[in-house]
């Protein structure tokens, strides 16, 4: 018999390499697409390139309310401990 807390991790797994590649994807995006340029007519956001600051700063913070969003609405509050029937310990 499968244990449904399987199913779950398996879903929260796959939702977590899902969130894992949109991170990667978004910091490759900007850091290759706007910091491939020559350097001297980079772009600068509080004194840092504009790809770095897209990439890293404005990623992170996506990936914080993203994480957040994914914590509270799809995760479920799995128990650690088996619950069979019938058995008192």
């Amino acid at each position: 018999m499968k244990d449904k807390r399987f199913k779950i991790a398996n879903r929260e797994a796959i939702i977590g390499v899902i969130l894992v590649l949109i991170n990667f994807i978004w910091w490759y995006a900007f850091a290759y697409g706007m910091g491939s340029g020559d350097p001297t007519s980079y772009t600068y956001i509080l004194g840092m390139p504009a790809w770095f600051f897209y990439s890293c700063v404005v990623g992170f913070m996506v990936m914080v309310v993203l994480v957040a969003f994914v914590v509270k609405f799809l995760f479920k509050e799995v128990p650690f401990e088996d619950e069979e029937e019938g058995e008192e310990e």
